[in-house]
């Protein structure tokens, strides 16, 4: 009876505690000594929002990625409605530090709100940005979109590290076929569906949307095939081994359409130097990084053996981000190519009195815990569920969602095992969070509008609440 008495009573103190938070958060009305204060207490309100959708999700069975997306929406719709000001400037994504960026270029602030924002919404924003609290609006909205960024380059750089470059030799031709089909024929279907739905559309727009729609997230499969005790079946190494090479094909492609949308040209010419930039920058990487890891890890020999993992992880994939971006790629790029090259076995050489229990993995887990549902809440808060009322949008992220399915269930059968193709297919359907990392990209590059990224948002949603129902009753007929 106490238990019982006791989840009403927790429920009631977490809402005295969160209301106040989320008013002062939204509407900024107090004062503050200390410039610093609302931008932590932004900060935190959009993190207790991500901890409930969290705690929902996996209350319900479902992942954590779809109950952050899911409070982001809603508080994202309902805040809006009701008119709190940092919503309204959150919701409005890279196109506020646009709206900055502009204005240190020197143009007036209604001409730069337009500019970026478009006449539509300007004049709101304008509003929020003219108050007594515009100020503070901004250094949250900016903060919070620092974090997210750090929150996608950590689950990267995480994605990499259960990467192996060995299993990506050893998965054999079935998984390489699977993953090509299930890049392709996706990418592909993009392009026609963009093209036959959206008139005028540009072509770095339909060549970004085609790699989103190709983009997997594996980790949903895995979950399921683990629950199912089926994760080392042959089915489960061919899917996890077509997710491998699913990331890094993936990886390239965006590497190609996001140099295609950023100098806005797509000759032969200008996508050979991408991928040659790719490749080397690569190769690079994983055959001279291990050279530069020996040489840090060498420096910090005087340093506790945690403090130097932490240090040498963090300061790693940080360089190989800069660096991805300084020839031309995603920082996304770098960060999953130190994932790649970094492992726990460059610190076997410590003093073995100074063993340390604890795997790179572990260490860098807490920062991508707080910082990726910061990424996750804050796309929720940028889908626009008006954008659906407009004429054709409803029939876009229809034809877009067909395109995402039929895309990856085809890709199964690109295996040699015909009862368990339907499976293999499926298990490549979900887009999760990476099919949200490269909407995110697209809509900061420009190239997505927000009836587009709504779009995408929704497909994401259904592919990833489909497959595990799908794919458990897939594996249990082939049993």
């Amino acid at each position: 009876m106490n238990t019982v008495l006791c989840k009403p009573r927790l429920l009631l103190c977490l809402l005295l505690l969160f209301v106040p938070s989320v008013a002062g958060a939204f509407q900024f009305h107090a004062s503050h000594a200390d410039p610093i204060a609302p931008v932590i207490l932004g900060v935190t309100t959009i993190l207790f929002v991500a901890l409930i959708g969290r705690f929902g999700a996996r209350k319900l069975g479902l992942p954590s990625v779809l109950g952050e997306l899911v409070m982001g929406i809603l508080i994202g719709n309902l805040a809006y409605y009701f008119h709190f000001d940092l919503i309204a400037v959150l919701r409005e994504g890279p196109a506020i530090f646009e709206t900055v960026e502009n204005l240190l270029k020197g143009e007036d602030l209604e001409l730069a709100c337009i500019n970026a924002i478009g006449p539509e919404g300007a004049g709101y924003i304008l509003d929020i940005l003219r108050g007594p609290h515009g100020n503070e609006l901004l250094q949250v909205a900016h903060t919070v979109d620092v974090f997210s960024r750090y929150g996608i380059i950590f689950l990267l750089f995480l994605v990499g590290l259960d990467t192996s470059i060995d299993e990506m030799r050893k998965v054999g031709p079935d998984s390489a076929r699977v993953a090509i089909i299930g890049v392709l024929l996706p990418f592909i279907l993009g392009l026609l569906a963009s093209t036959l739905l959206i008139e005028n559309i540009e072509y770095s727009t339909s060549l970004f949307l085609g790699a989103t729609l190709a983009a997997t997230s594996v980790g949903i499969t895995a979950m399921v095939l683990q629950e199912m005790k089926m994760e080392k079946t042959e089915t489960a190494h061919i899917i996890l081994g077509a997710a491998i090479f699913d990331d890094v094909l993936g990886l390239l492609m965006l590497a190609i359409v996001s140099g295609i949308a950023v100098t806005g040209s797509v000759d032969l010419g200008n996508i050979l130097s991408i991928v040659v930039m790719a490749t080397l920058f690569l190769a690079a990487a994983i055959y001279l990084g291990p050279y530069f890891i020996r040489i840090i890890v060498r420096l910090f020999r005087r340093l506790d053996l945690i403090e130097a993992k932490m240090f040498v992880s963090y300061l790693f994939v940080m360089v190989l981000a800069w660096m991805a971006n300084l020839s031309g790629l995603a920082t996304i790029i770098g960060a999953f190519t130190a994932g790649l090259i970094l492992h726990d076995t460059y610190f076997e050489s410590w003093n073995n009195d100074r063993k340390c229990p604890i795997c790179i993995k572990d260490l860098i887990m807490p920062l991508e815990v707080i910082l990726v549902p910061i990424f996750f809440v804050l796309m929720g808060i940028q889908v626009k569920l008006e954008t659906f009322l407009q004429p054709g949008v409803a029939t876009l992220a229809a034809g877009l969602l067909v395109a995402a399915i039929v895309g990856k269930v085809v890709s199964g059968f690109g295996a040699r095992i015909p009862k368990n193709r339907w499976a293999i297919g499926i298990g490549m359907m979900p887009r999760g969070e990476v099919g949200l990392i490269f909407a995110a990209l697209g809509k900061s590059l420009g190239v997505m509008d927000d009836a587009l990224f709504s779009s995408i948002v929704f497909m994401v949603i259904v592919t990833t609440l489909l497959s595990p129902p799908l794919l458990k009753y897939c594996l249990k007929r082939c049993i």
